[in-house]
C-alpha cells in the first residue's frame, strides 16, 4: 500500500489503514470534482459531447505508468515485486460486456455510483442498490459460474511483456496514445452539440 513508503519501512505499516481511508477519500473527492457523480456527464462519452471520463482515466494511467517507471529507475520500486491481478480472459470479456451494458444504461460504474450516492443523487442510490443485489446474487450462485469465472486463464502478465517490449517503450506508446486521444476527443466534442446538464 502507498508505494514504497510503507514497504520500505519509511513509516510503520500500522498506518496502512489510515492511508487507505485518506486515499479513498481523496479518490472520491477527485471523482466528484471531475463531475463523475453526474450520469449525464459520464454517458456523454457514448454520445460524444463530453470526454472527461476518458481524459481522467487516461491521465491516471499516464501518471501511474510514469510514476512506476521513475520509482523503478530510482530503485524505490521493483517491477518484479509488483502484484498483477491474474487475467481470466473469457470471464473478463463476459464481465466487460455485462458491465458495459449497465454502464451505458445507467451512466454509472461501481465507483461513480458510490460517488453519486454519497452526494445524495437518487439515480446513484438506485444503481448502487442494484449493484449490491447483483453482487449478492452472483456470490450465492457462484458454483454455477465457477468454470466460466476461471476460464481463459492467462496468468499475470504485464502488457509490455505480452508484446515483447520494454516498460519504457510501452510507457512512451501509452503517452502518445493519450495525447492522440485528447486531440481526437476534443475534435469530436467540437463537432457534437453541447448538452447542458
Amino acid at each position: 500500500m502507498i508505494g514504497p513508503i510503507i514497504s520500505s519501512g519509511i513509516i510503520s505499516s500500522a498506518w496502512d489503514n489510515l492511508f487507505a481511508i485518506l486515499l479513498g477519500m481523496g479518490f472520491g473527492f477527485a471523482l466528484e470534482a471531475s463531475g463523475f457523480s453526474s450520469s449525464r456527464k459520464i454517458i456523454g462519452t457514448f454520445f460524444g459531447y463530453d470526454f472527461v471520463v476518458v481524459k481522467v482515466f487516461f491521465t491516471a494511467a499516464i501518471v501511474a505508468s510514469l510514476g512506476l517507471l521513475y520509482l523503478n529507475y530510482l530503485g524505490l520500486i521493483d517491477y518484479s515485486l509488483l502484484y498483477i491481478q491474474p487475467t481470466f480472459l473469457t470471464s473478463a470479456i463476459v464481465g466487460g460486456v455485462v458491465m458495459g451494458i449497465g454502464f451505458a444504461m445507467a451512466g454509472f460504474c461501481p465507483g461513480t455510483s458510490l460517488c453519486a450516492a454519497a452526494v445524495g443523487r437518487i439515480d446513484g442510490l438506485v444503481f448502487f442498490g442494484g449493484m449490491f443485489i447483483g453482487v449478492f446474487l452472483f456470490s450465492e450462485a457462484f458454483p454455477l459460474f465457477e468454470n466460466l469465472y476461471y476460464s481463459g486463464s492467462q496468468g499475470s502478465p504485464m502488457i509490455n511483456s505480452v508484446f515483447g517490449i520494454s516498460p519504457e517503450l510501452f510507457t512512451f506508446i501509452l503517452v502518445l496514445a493519450a495525447v492522440g486521444m485528447f486531440v481526437g476527443a476534443s475534435w469530436v466534442q467540437k463537432k457534437v452539440k453541447k448538452v447542458e446538464y
